[in-house]
C-alpha cells in the first residue's frame, strides 16, 4: 500500500522565481473555485527540446 501524498503548499514568489531562474520547471495552479488547473511553466531562456518533451 502506498502512503497518500502529504499536502499541497504555496511557495513564496521569491522561491519560485529563483527556481525559473535556475531553470527549473514549476507548477502554477489557478484557483479552486476557478478550473482548479495547473500549468508546467519554464522560463524561455531555459527551453530546450530536452526540457519540454518529456
Amino acid at each position: 500500500m502506498t502512503s497518500p501524498l502529504p499536502p499541497a503548499s504555496i511557495s513564496p514568489v521569491q522561491d519560485i522565481v529563483a527556481e525559473m531562474r535556475a531553470g527549473r520547471m514549476v507548477i502554477l495552479v489557478d484557483e479552486e473555485d476557478r478550473e482548479n488547473e495547473g500549468d508546467l511553466v519554464l522560463a524561455a531562456d531555459h527551453v530546450t527540446p530536452e526540457a519540454i518533451n518529456f
